[in-house]
């Protein structure tokens, strides 16, 4: 007996208010098992989750799920006083539990808790399986206290605690080191239920049963693997590229004959035309008659096998992929080689940036690499909370910093006001020529900086980077590679080694850092 699908979408579409589609007459379906959902930098895929997690709704078509769905979202919001139990999805079933413990008998308190009396010792064991040395003791521990990778280990520990059947993680490995993904891929391998990843991680996306692509509004499922699914693209690709040649070579042979043929209809006809001065006129009118009708079957022939061979030719130049890619310039800053950027002391030890260098700052989850990062773009909270023996300090006023979650931006904002706001002098149409090389065009520019993907808040907030008046001496970016496509990488990479300003990164990603062509790298530990 065939098992149903857990996720169904039916010609589903999605237009945002401002007109910018995306998603468009989509029909597909997602299996029971581990489904990776893929496709570049704003083609929708955030917005997809979204719609089926009922955050948004669609324009047009339907959505029907096997059950509850869960969501892990790109962005873990932590609001101010959020603790380990918020991250687990669990603070009203504790704050029931220990109200009911506490002698409060209002049924409300046993409502909240349902069957969960041993909610605080589940809650132990999913913490204790993720192995970042918590435990139950930990279940009130601030969240501002975990690192971004630490947190997410966390809320995806508090997802499969609650068993919902279907959950959706949306780039699950962002910020996490070595140990906690050999964590994560343990818990994806092992998950019970639907589980849908949204990711640009390749090894995560081997760990999946199938692939579903978003691309140009539509979904594509592949049964199998994103490297099997690349393999089956190459395939695909390279027999659309031999029939556009072929069908190329035949709209040139086809286009070759027609004229061939205009040229000898011309010639008969000056011939024709000759040989009538000496024929009686109505001979030649009824040979001129029968000639122009032979010269118009032909042309309309030959044309008719033209046009054919030309629409075939569009047809098959439309099966090839093309996509855009970000266009990545960073301004040159103009920084003397001797000038001193910055220092960056771990354990006693001092780091001197000098002039256009790059330096890397890495460690495990936790160890402090974020603070350190805060601390040299001068943010107070840094100050409040200082790591031992362990600090860094900016020489330059004009810095440019990329915080790990993407918070420069104001939500509350459109994605032009605030590229404006680090240029103010710039015209509209430098704003939004710049924000076009990122691929924000038209009415994009008024969404709300609140409504984007992650891929599309880093793209805008790399480009208020790039527009700043006058450019950073000193960018400063926490783990950029989050949430980008790998042909954005690309590009980020090759603007950054062109920079010629001094650069401190942060980055879990290896490959990443060594192209990065990197003066120095600082391990906290």
């Amino acid at each position: 007996m065939p098992i149903s699908p857990s996720v169904v979408l039916n010609d589903l579409g999605f237009t945002w208010p401002d007109g910018t589609v995306a998603l468009d007459h989509c029909t597909a379906a997602f299996g029971r098992g581990r489904t990776a959902l893929v496709g570049r930098n704003g083609a929708g895929k955030s917005t997809l989750v979204r719609l089926v997690t009922g955050q948004l709704h669609p324009t047009s078509g339907t959505i029907t799920t096997s059950g509850p769905v869960d969501l892990l979202p790109q962005r873990l919001a932590a609001r101010p006083g959020d603790t380990v139990t918020d991250l687990l999805g669990i603070r009203p079933t504790v704050t029931a539990l220990r109200a009911v413990l506490g002698g409060d008998a209002s049924p409300a308190h046993f409502d909240a808790i349902g069957d969960d009396w041993d909610v605080e010792e589940q809650a132990a064991a999913a913490l204790s399986g993720i192995g970042l040395g918590l435990d139950g003791a930990d279940l009130d521990r601030p969240v501002s206290t975990l690192s971004g990778g630490q947190a997410v280990l966390v809320a995806v520990a508090g997802i499969r605690m609650r068993r919902a059947p279907i959950a959706f993680l949306d780039e699950p490995t962002n910020n996490l080191d070595r140990r906690a993904r050999g964590v994560l891929l343990d818990m994806v391998d092992g998950w019970s239920g639907t589980l849908v990843l949204v990711s640009h991680d390749r090894e995560l996306l081997e760990h999946v049963d199938e692939t579903c692509e978003l691309r140009t509004g539509a979904l594509t499922v592949f049964g199998g693997t994103f490297s099997a699914y690349e393999e089956h693209l190459a395939v695909q690709q390279a027999a659309a590229l031999r029939e556009v040649r072929v069908a190329e070579q035949r709209h040139r042979t086809e286009q070759r004959q027609r004229i061939e043929a205009e040229t000898k209809i011309a010639r008969r006809a000056r011939a024709g035309r000759k040989s009538a001065e000496n024929m009686p006129k109505g001979w030649s009118d009824e040979r001129r008659k029968h000639a122009e009708q032979t010269a118009g079957r032909l042309r309309t022939g030959y044309a008719g096998d033209e046009a054919a061979a030309l629409t075939a030719k569009h047809e098959a130049a439309a099966r090839v992929r093309v996509d855009e890619a970000i266009t990545v310039v960073l301004p040159d800053p103009d920084v003397p080689a001797s000038r001193s950027i910055a220092t960056v002391t771990v354990r006693g030890r001092d780091t001197v940036v000098q002039g256009p260098e790059r330096v890397a700052v890495t460690g495990d989850n936790g160890v402090g690499k974020t603070t350190l990062l805060e601390q040299l773009v001068g943010l107070p909270a840094a100050r409040e909370h200082p790591l031992p023996d362990t600090r860094a300090a900016a020489h330059v006023d004009r810095i440019g910093y990329l915080p790990q979650r993407k918070d420069s931006l104001d939500d509350a904002a459109t994605v032009f006001d605030n590229v404006r706001r680090g240029a103010p002098a710039a015209t509209d149409a430098e704003v939004k020529n710049r924000l076009a090389r990122f691929l924000v065009r038209g009415d994009a520019v008024e969404r709300l900086a609140g409504d984007l993907s992650g891929g599309e808040r880093f793209r805008v907030a790399l480009a208020a980077l790039v527009l700043a008046d006058p450019p950073p001496q000193l960018l400063v970016l926490d783990e950029p590679t989050n949430d980008l496509d790998l042909t954005s990488v690309d590009q980020l990479v090759d603007a950054l080694r062109a920079y010629r300003g001094a650069l401190v990164v942060v980055s879990h990603d290896e490959t990443f850092l060594d192209r990065l062509d990197l003066t120095t790298r600082v391990e906290l530990s």
